[in-house]
C-alpha cells in the first residue's frame, strides 16, 4: 500500500508527474483494477484460496508499480488517481464479499463506506470553494493499512480453518481499529475542511473592515 509522489530517484534527480496514460505502471494499475471483480466473485463462491492468490497478486504488482514508477521516472498523474483508487477498491469488494457470505456485519462494512462517502462529499465541496483534495493524513495512511490487511487476514481463516485460531483475532483486532481510526482520520478531514472554507469569509471581513475604517 503506497501514495506515490514527486520523490527523487537514484542519483537525486527529482522525478516530474507527467500526463502520460501508457507507462508500466499505469498498465499495471490497469491490470488491478480488472482483477478487483474477480476478487469480488472468488469471495462470493467462498473461493478463499484462490481470492487470496488474486489479492497476493495485485499487493505484489501494487509494490512493483511504485518501485517502476520511481526508478525510470513514470509518475503521472493518472497513475496517482488509479493507484490508491485500486487499493480502495479491493478493499471494497472484501468488504462487501465478506458481509454476503455473513463472515462480516454489515454494520462494520456500512461503517467503513459511509466514511468514503463522507469524503466523497468533502472533496466535492472543497471543489465548489475552488479548493482541490486535502492532503492525507497519517491517520489516514494507518487505518487504510489496517484494513487492507485485517480482510486478507480473515479471509486465511476461511480459506485454510485450522488457522482460524490465530487469523481470526488477528483479523478482527485490525478490522476495528481500521474502522476507528478511518473515523478518527475522517473527523480530522471535516475539521480542515471548515477552517479551509472559512478562509475567504474571514478575509473577505477584513477586507471590509478596513474599506470601513
Amino acid at each position: 500500500m503506497h501514495w506515490i509522489d514527486s520523490g527523487t530517484v537514484p542519483g537525486d534527480v527529482k522525478s516530474e508527474v507527467s500526463s502520460r496514460v501508457w507507462t508500466v505502471p499505469n498498465v499495471l494499475s490497469f491490470i488491478r483494477l480488472a482483477l478487483v471483480p474477480v476478487f469480488l466473485i472468488f469471495i462470493i463462491l467462498g473461493q478463499d484460496v484462490w481470492a487470496l492468490a488474486v489479492l497476493v497478486f495485485s499487493s505484489i504488482s501494487d509494490y512493483l508499480d511504485g518501485v517502476i514508477a520511481r526508478r525510470f521516472n513514470q509518475i503521472t498523474r493518472l497513475g496517482q488517481l488509479l493507484d490508491p483508487a485500486a487499493d480502495r477498491l479491493f478493499i471494497f469488494a472484501a468488504l462487501i464479499g465478506l458481509s454476503v457470505r455473513g463472515i462480516l456485519p454489515w454494520w462494520l462494512t456500512s461503517v467503513i463506506i459511509g466514511r468514503d462517502v463522507m469524503l466523497l462529499v468533502l472533496g466535492i465541496i472543497l471543489a465548489n470553494f475552488g479548493y482541490g483534495p486535502l492532503p492525507v493524513h497519517h491517520l489516514g495512511k494507518v487505518a487504510t493499512f489496517a484494513l487492507f490487511y485485517a480482510l486478507p487476514i480473515l479471509m486465511i481463516g476461511q480459506a485454510f480453518p485450522d488457522a482460524a485460531w490465530l487469523t481470526n483475532p488477528i483479523g478482527w483486532a485490525f478490522a476495528i481499529w481500521g474502522a476507528f481510526l478511518y473515523w478518527w482520520a475522517g473527523f480530522i478531514y471535516l475539521g480542515e475542511t471548515a477552517r479551509v472554507i472559512r478562509i475567504p469569509r474571514v478575509e473577505s471581513a477584513k477586507s471590509s473592515d478596513t474599506l470601513g475604517s
